[in-house]
């Protein structure tokens, strides 16, 4: 089954933590044999690895803080230095499309053509490796608005095919606060809402603290989303949304996307924890539980956020690289699911925000 992933920091990982994602997985496991540090040597994604997947569509992020507290590789002293960052992202981007690894998905005719190539080949090729598949498609996506430096520059940033802006990541950014701290809004975070609803940018309220995420929905009237977020009714950390937060974005017909860090999975967990007690089920766990609060299976996907930060050892212990998303289908048949229920969590749902994003 294909499946739509709604957050991925390709970019990021192929620059900031220097890893050739046209590798194999195993490969850049074994470039990192003598780095330390977390994440290390046990990353789970690269574009071979997608496309046995079939992750046909992922959107794809830039990503780069200016907050304050610079840290090596994504947070900077200046948002010239943030700004030019997410540029470096975007060039790599535009460089698989160059050489056909990857295709930018710039309107929703795109989106179908390319969502129908890929239905084909995986039709006349079952069960067939990664070899030969049509590229992998990629939506923009900005997590953190800080590299923005004006709300005036977002027209720009929209011709170069951003279509999804969340306002902040962690700590205190540019326009809002986000996750590890209670700030609202930041005062040019209003005239930056204006310029996405004129250009009909979708708001992802990922990271977002609970005092911006209520004070955006406040300001803008457009689309909305949560591309990477679990149920904080299930694992109480201010990173997750409350059950009011999703009802929320459920009034808007908004789709969130369920993350599959261990820490966001399962009560408790702590960084540096054994992952042998959290699986994918867990991930189920989630989506199970935003789709009762919805009343259908129409408002929750994948938005798996693997390698964000984090690699095997903080992800469910039966997720070896991100071919093995390929499992959630058969969980959700195993507690019931019907065959058109988990085909709107695992591509359906995100296609639907993909085509009228696009559009």
């Amino acid at each position: 089954m294909l499946i739509v992933d709604s957050h991925l920091d390709v970019a990021w990982n192929a620059l900031q933590w220097e890893r050739d994602v046209l590798q194999s997985v195993h490969t850049i496991r074994s470039q990192e044999a003598s780095m330390h540090g977390p994440g290390r040597t046990q990353n789970t994604v690269a574009l071979p690895e997608m496309r046995h997947a079939r992750i046909a569509v992922a959107i794809v992020t830039l990503l780069s803080r200016s907050t304050g507290t610079p840290a090596a590789g994504i947070d900077y002293r200046s948002p010239l230095q943030a700004h030019a960052a997410a540029h470096g992202q975007l060039a790599y981007y535009l460089a698989l499309e160059k050489t056909g690894q990857a295709r930018l998905l710039r309107d929703a005719r795109l989106l179908e053509e390319h969502v129908q190539e890929w239905t084909v080949w995986d039709e006349q090729h079952p069960g067939a490796s990664d070899a030969g598949t049509p590229p992998l498609g990629f939506a923009l996506s900005m997590e953190g608005a800080d590299p923005i430096l004006a709300p005036s520059e977002l027209e720009d940033w929209w011709r170069r095919g951003l279509r999804f802006l969340g306002l902040s990541h962690y700590g205190r950014g540019r326009y809002a606060g986000g996750t590890g701290v209670e700030d609202g809004l930041g005062v040019d975070a209003p005239a930056l809402l204006a310029a996405m609803a004129e250009l009909g940018v979708f708001l992802d309220l990922t990271h977002c603290s609970d005092a911006s995420f209520w004070e955006a929905l406040a300001v803008y009237d457009g689309p909305v989303l949560a591309s990477h977020t679990n149920a904080r009714a299930l694992v109480p950390h201010q990173r997750q949304f409350t059950d009011d937060q999703f009802r929320a974005i459920l009034e808007r017909d908004g789709v969130i996307g369920v993350v599959t860090s261990c820490w966001q999975l399962t009560a408790g967990h702590r960084h540096g924890d054994s992952n042998r007690h959290t699986s994918l089920d867990d991930a189920v766990d989630h989506i199970e539980h935003i789709c009762n609060l919805a009343g259908d299976t129409r408002h929750v996907g994948i938005g798996s956020d693997l390698d964000g930060g984090f690699g095997r050892e903080g992800s469910p212990h039966d997720l070896d690289t991100i071919a093995d998303l390929q499992a959630v289908a058969g969980l959700l048949r195993a507690r019931g699911f019907g065959q058109d229920d988990i085909a709107r969590v695992m591509h359906g749902n995100w296609l639907r925000v993909l085509e009228r994003a696009l559009g």
